[in-house]
C-alpha cells in the first residue's frame, strides 16, 4: 500500500537519561513532537500489539534491531518501535531485549495510533486497545510506503506477521 499523507502531529511522553540526574532514576520526562521525530528525516516506524508479547519479542523487535546497519546503508536515519504503552514498559521491554539501536516510541494514550487509523479492540486477549501491527517508511514527515498486516479488525482471533517484518521493509527500500 502506497499512501501520500503525512504523519499525523502528536506528542509522545517519553523517558530519557540525563547525566544531571544523580540516584537511582536518572530519568526525565521529554515531549516529542511528531516533527522531533521524522522533520528532514527518512525513518522507518514498526508499530506492534504490545511489548512483552511473544511474536514482538521474539521476531518483530529484534528483526529491527539486527538489520539496523542495513537499513543506516540504504539511507534510513532512525528506526521507531512504536507501541501503544508507556515509557516505563518501553524502556524495561528494550533492556529485557538487549534493544541499543532500535529507538522505543512510546504511544501510551494510543493518539498517534488512533490518528493514524491502527487503533484496536484486543478486548478478546485482555489487552484493551493497541497497535495494529504495521510498517512505514516516513519520509521528512511524509508517508511513502506503508506495510500494514491484512485481516485489520477489532478482536482478530489471529495476529498476523506477513509484511511488517523487518525483511520486507529492507526489500522495499533495496528496490527503491
Amino acid at each position: 500500500m502506497t499512501v501520500h499523507r503525512t504523519v499525523p502531529d502528536t506528542t509522545f511522553k517519553t523517558r530519557v537519561r540525563d547525566a544531571s540526574i544523580d540516584g537511582p532514576n536518572p530519568f526525565r520526562w521529554e515531549d516529542k513532537s511528531t516533527d522531533d521525530i521524522f522533520s528532514g528525516r527518512k525513518v522507518v516506524v514498526f508499530a506492534l500489539p504490545g511489548a512483552f508479547t511473544p511474536t514482538c519479542s521474539s521476531t518483530h523487535l529484534p528483526g529491527y534491531e539486527e538489520a539496523y546497519a542495513e537499513f543506516r546503508s540504504l539511507g534510513v536515519d532512525e528506526i521507531y518501535c512504536l507501541s501503544v504503552n508507556d515509557a516505563f514498559v518501553m524502556f524495561q521491554w528494550a533492556k529485557q531485549q538487549g534493544i541499543e539501536k532500535v529507538k522505543m516510541l512510546p504511544d501510551g494514550n494510543g493518539e498517534f495510533t488512533r490518528k493514524m487509523g491502527m487503533l484496536v479492540e484486543k478486548t478478546n486477549l485482555g489487552f484493551g486497545l493497541r497497535s495494529w501491527r504495521y510498517s512505514m517508511l516516513v519520509n521528512d514527515g511524509r508517508i511513502e510506503k506503508l506495510f500494514m498486516e491484512p485481516q485489520f479488525s477489532d478482536n482478530c482471533p489471529e495476529d498476523p506477521f506477513q509484511v511488517s517484518d523487518a525483511q520486507t521493509m529492507l526489500s522495499y527500500l533495496r528496490e527503491s
